[in-house]
């Protein structure tokens, strides 16, 4: 295949990628990074122009979620390539798709239908709420799952109202947690020999990700509230005003503590009554924060970060998104990463944040323009210049 793997890891792969807009797209990208042989099925009734439900095509969201990927053209309402996908999915390895749970049905590109022709086959499906159940037919979107997941409740400033993250969190952790169950998936394949059928929905993905406040309900039935930048149970830590800006600062226990008042030139906070014990600080929480920032606000953020780590209490500067692309750490661990292209176009993308020694992720193709590899695809998968000629007058692909 002429096509360049971003790595050796996944390259034996080949998976057939359906997905539209972030979640599905954000669980692919994995499979791409890591060098799976990923073709981007463009909808012909997609606008080739640039338009695209994620944004422009050659917009910079776009180009993140696409890299590493080859784009082939077809058109699954007509019978014809319906055809072309099941004969490419007979070779495949996985699918992935997040369209609303009864669509696939009705193109008869679902799992039963695709496990009939290829029982080897992946497929992983990405959903609002789940395959099924009372919601499942519902249109699924990033801030209706953190509302409905909880994750609103306990974000932003206590008394202001629910307030939604700053990042598509549902989205892209559903992504990325259907990528796991495919790479599971695969690897029980080797011990079973047959493919199955893998769901994650956004609804799920937002709850696994309370994390400890879930299991707070769940063990305790203790309902957790909004906290702000506090931590809700390490204290203090939180945000703190310096003389330009601002600065995080994380206690974990007592000896922590106590540094952070030697630290900041108040060691009487750590003996005062109030403070001594967890307990203490969290019904006190306020007033300490206010002591703290009494001192904070005497310094710069860059002098507290280096006296606060020399001291070894855990802080850090709070970044504009340019600025954090500046920091020493974060240009040395090189996460930001040039992707090659003939049109000699600067893209430079978010690369993986895991790394591994033998078999690396690399940036090693620009996103598909649309439909740009249709040709050479088909090819791959055994179609004859005559066949693709006759797909093309049909407007099939």
């Amino acid at each position: 295949m002429p096509f360049p793997h971003a790595s050796e890891a996944l390259s034996r792969f080949t998976v057939l990628d359906l997905t539209r807009v972030r979640s599905g797209p954000t669980c692919v990208r994995q499979l791409a990074d890591w060098g799976a042989n990923v073709i981007k099925i463009d909808a012909l009734t997609e606008d080739a122009g640039g338009e695209q439900p994620g944004g422009p095509r050659r917009g910079s969201d776009f180009q993140n979620l696409h890299r590493n990927k080859r784009a082939m053209t077809l058109n699954l309402k007509d019978e014809r390539g319906l055809a072309v996908f099941k004969r490419l999915a007979a070779k495949a390895d996985v699918v992935v798709e997040n369209f609303r749970p009864d669509v696939k049905k009705k193109l008869g590109i679902d799992y039963e239908s695709l496990a009939a022709i290829n029982p080897r086959i992946v497929y992983g499906s990405i959903s609002g709420f789940g395959q099924d159940g009372p919601y499942h037919k519902r249109p699924g979107f990033d801030q209706i799952a953190q509302g409905m997941g909880g994750l609103m409740s306990i974000t932003g400033a206590p008394g202001e109202g629910p307030m939604r993250v700053g990042i598509p969190v549902a989205d892209l952790t559903a992504g990325l947690f259907c990528a796991m169950g495919i790479l599971t998936a695969l690897l029980e394949r080797e011990v079973s020999g047959k493919g199955q059928w893998v769901q994650t929905s956004l609804l799920q993905a937002q709850i696994f990700m309370l994390d400890f406040q879930a299991a707070r309900w769940l063990m305790e039935k203790e309902v957790a509230k909004q906290a702000g930048n506090n931590h809700p149970t390490s204290i203090p830590t939180g945000v703190f005003k310096t003389s330009d800006g601002y600065i995080n600062i994380a206690t974990t226990g007592g000896r922590i503590w106590e540094r952070c008042a030697q630290a900041i030139g108040a060691p009487e906070l750590y003996s005062h009554p109030d403070y001594a014990t967890a307990p203490s600080r969290s019904k006190n929480r306020d007033t300490l924060n206010a002591e703290i920032e009494k001192r904070t606000v005497t310094k710069s953020t860059e002098t507290w970060v280096r006296e606060l780590n020399d001291a070894g209490v855990p802080c850090g500067p709070i970044y504009a998104i340019d600025q954090m692309f500046e920091d020493a750490q974060v240009r040395h661990l090189g996460i930001a990463q040039d992707v090659p292209n003939d049109e000699g176009r600067h893209i430079q993308l978010v690369g993986q944040p895991v790394t591994l020694s033998r078999t690396p992720s690399r940036m090693v193709a620009r996103p598909p323009e649309f439909g740009e590899q249709t040709d050479e695809v088909l090819k791959e998968f055994g179609f004859g210049a005559d066949e693709i000629g006759k797909l093309r007058d049909a407007k099939v692909v």
